[in-house]
Formats: structure tokens, sequence, C-alpha cells
């Protein structure tokens, strides 16, 4: 393969005819398949496991710096959050879903009235990078300078391989799943992936979340629905995870493509799924077993994202899923490891572990542990609501605005790492 440096996305006029993304009907979540051997592909929705389809090495890098805010947590004039109004810097905090076949009116309409920062290409397409990079740059085209100051979208998919492999046809490779991947030379794996990135690029995506770094015991693999049924997992050993994950990401960086590691503290050890189970509990995970600490090994890497998980950890916080509980994301993932980067959700719109919170509800818990990406890809009807609840939220409760701006630091931050500026 050739390579060279695919320029980002482009931003399109605002006079592009949208058509594609202005069609009224909003997609949902789709059922899982249940484990066994009719089991079919999948349809990626940024969740913590694939849907099946209705037809066929240095240290993390410190986000850059920005001014302390005033007392009040008013931003002051040289802070990059100067100017920003609230709902602008909620918009930072979410990522809405975009129908790679059938765009739901809702999710261009969030980019564009609700300041949404951040999109997730969701669902399966065939139809290559070119098409790809139309829709994107429909997308791209919404944001105004005024209304983001220039900060670009995060573009986003999911595109793993195996039966996680959101973008296909003519331009894309055919990625095969983690557990082959796992097989071959880091050295090999960081030149494909290198590859692969290149592809994305190509088609307008500057994050992919991939790759998987949960851990699975060999002998339950089978017995465990959201990864090790799938193949997700880079091997069944510590050193094979990192070893293989962590060249993979190298790869995908090289390409100008940020990866985010998934899904902290580890889904390699569940018995159901999160997208279409409620009380999905892990109960032997502990706050320094080997699934934590091959994420350590994913930071000092150079992760700048961490997706977490909706289950619960009974022996680290028993009380609230992951990507709810401040004592994992604050105490765990940013104490324990040193992690500094941004700090995503897995799908919060659609998954049945999170359907005892409204929408509004999910967002502002997961803010208020420390969260600073909140995804609604499967079902993107529920981010206005999302966006509501966050702003409201932010202007009642003092401390929680100081949350929000600091998660929209960081998200900015990222950003100014890795993107261009519009």
């Amino acid at each position: 393969m050739t390579r060279g440096r695919p320029a980002r996305a482009a931003a399109a006029s605002l006079a592009t005819t949208l058509a594609v993304v202005l069609l009224a009907a909003c997609s949902g979540a789709d059922s899982e398949p249940s484990p066994g051997p009719a089991s079919s592909a999948a349809e990626g929705s940024g969740s913590s496991s694939p849907r099946p389809s209705p037809s066929p090495t240095t240290a993390s890098p410190s986000p850059a710096a920005s001014p302390t805010p005033g007392p009040t947590g008013t931003p002051t004039p040289d802070d990059v959050l100067a100017g920003w109004t609230l709902e602008q810097k909620v918009g930072q905090l979410l990522m809405v879903g975009v129908s790679v076949s059938d765009p739901a009116a809702v999710s261009a309409e969030s980019v564009r009235d609700k300041h949404v920062g951040n999109v997730f290409l969701h669902g399966r397409s065939k139809a290559g990078v070119e098409a790809t990079r139309e829709l994107v740059d429909e997308y791209t085209g919404l944001v105004s300078r005024r209304s983001t100051h220039g900060t670009p979208l995060l573009v986003a998919t999911d595109q793993e391989g195996g039966l996680v492999q959101v973008l296909q046809g003519p331009g894309f490779s055919e990625i095969p799943k983690a557990t082959e991947q796992a097989t071959w030379k880091p050295a090999t794996l960081q030149d494909r992936a290198e590859g692969w990135g290149d592809e994305l690029a190509a088609a307008g995506v500057n994050l992919n979340l991939a790759p998987v770094m949960d851990l699975v015991d060999e002998d339950d693999a089978a017995d465990n629905p959201p990864i090790g049924y799938f193949g997700r997992n880079y091997g069944d050993t510590p050193r094979s995870v990192v070893r293989s994950a962590n060249a993979f990401g190298a790869g995908q960086r090289a390409a100008g493509v940020e990866p985010v590691i998934k899904h902290f503290p580890g889904l390699g050890r569940v018995t159901q799924n999160t997208d279409t189970d409620s009380r999905v509990t892990d109960d032997v995970t502990t706050r320094d077993d080997a699934s934590v600490r091959v994420f350590a090994r994913g930071i000092e890497a150079g992760a700048r994202y961490v997706m977490m998980s909706s289950a619960v950890y009974d022996r680290i916080d028993p009380d609230e899923p992951a990507v709810f509980s401040p004592v994992v994301v604050e105490d765990v993932l940013r104490g324990d490891l040193g992690f500094d980067g941004v700090v995503m959700t897995d799908d919060v719109s659609a998954a049945a572990q999170v359907q005892d919170r409204s929408p509004g509800e999910r967002a502002v818990d997961a803010v208020d542990a420390g969260v600073d990406l909140v995804l609604a890809s499967a079902d993107p009807s529920v981010a206005p609501a999302m966006a509501d609840a966050l702003v409201a939220k932010a202007r009642k409760d003092p401390d929680f605005a100081e949350k929000v701006d600091a998660s929209a630091r960081r998200v900015l931050a990222a950003k100014a790492a890795t993107l261009p500026p519009r």
C-alpha cells in the first residue's frame, strides 16, 4: 500500500445540500445477537459490543496547560474558554451518533443548534472512503467558526476489525478480528494499523474507538458476551494485550487518527452485555488488578482517550456503574493511573445498563463523576436532552459548572494537540 498522510476533513460550505442528514427517522438500539453458532455480523454503535446487521512508547502527553480560571470558575481573559457560552462549552462534552446509512435529522440539529462538537459514525456502510468523506464534510460544514471558536469536530467511528468495523467498501481494508491481529509481530501490526488509519483519515475520521484493552481469561472467553465471544480481545495474557493494543494504537496515531482504549476498568470478566442487559456486574476485578494495569500501560504508551465501561465493579465501587463512579474515574483512572487526558463514556443513549436514568441524568452523572465526553450514538435523539440537562445543572450548581469547564478544557486541549484549527 502506498501511504501518504491524508488531509483532515475540510469544512464544506454551509450551503451544502443536507438532504441526506435531514431525514426524520431516528436510529434506535438494535438487538444483540445471542452467543451461538447462528450469530451474524454486528452493527457498530460505539458501544461495548457488536450489534447484528439486519442483513448480510512514551509517557502520556499532558494536555496543553491553560490559565487557572477565576475564583468563581469564570474564565480569565487569556483562558482557553474565554468568550465561550455555557451552551458552547457543554457542546464540546457531547458526541452524537450519525448513521452511515440513514442519518437522522436530530444528528445535524444537535451539531447546528445545540453546539454538539463531536460526531460518531455508526451502523454499517459499504459505500467506501469517498462517500464517507462526503458525509463527514456535510457535518463539518455545519460547524461555524463563530459557534465553536474555530474548534474542529472530533469525527469518530468503530474500526476495530472482525465484527466491529463500521466503514467498509472501496478504499477500506477488511480488518481481521483482534485475536488474529494479536498473532502478528508488533511491527507488522503497527504498520498495518497505520494503513487502516490512513484510510480513516482519508474519509475524514480522526478518532477511532479502538483498540479494546479488555483482559479476557482464556478459559472463560466463550462466556464473556461483549468481548471474548466475538474475538475482540488481543489474546488472553496481559503481555499480549499490551503488546498488540499498543502497536495498533501507535499505527493509528502515525496516520493522524487518535485511538481510544476501552473499556476501563475492563469488560473481560462479565457474563452479560451492558448493551442488552441491566445490572451487569464484575465481582472479581480490583483497583490494582491485572485488567487495570494493562490500561496503565496503554496510557504510558501515549493514549489521550480512555472509554469507560458501564458495568458495576463490586470490588471497586459496588454502588455505581463505572461510567458514573467518581471512585473509578477520579480515584482509580486519574489518581492511581495518573491519566490526564479525555475520559469518555461508552454509548449511554440506548444501553440497557443505564436505562434506569433519564438521558439527562446519564449525561449529568457521567460528567459529575469526572467523565469529559458523553457518547449518544445508537439513539441520537437523546442528545438535545443531554445538552439541556448539562446546561441546567451547571447554571444551578457552581461546583458542577467548574467540572464542565474542566472537561471542556481537556477536550479542547486534546483537539489542539492533534487537530488543525478550522
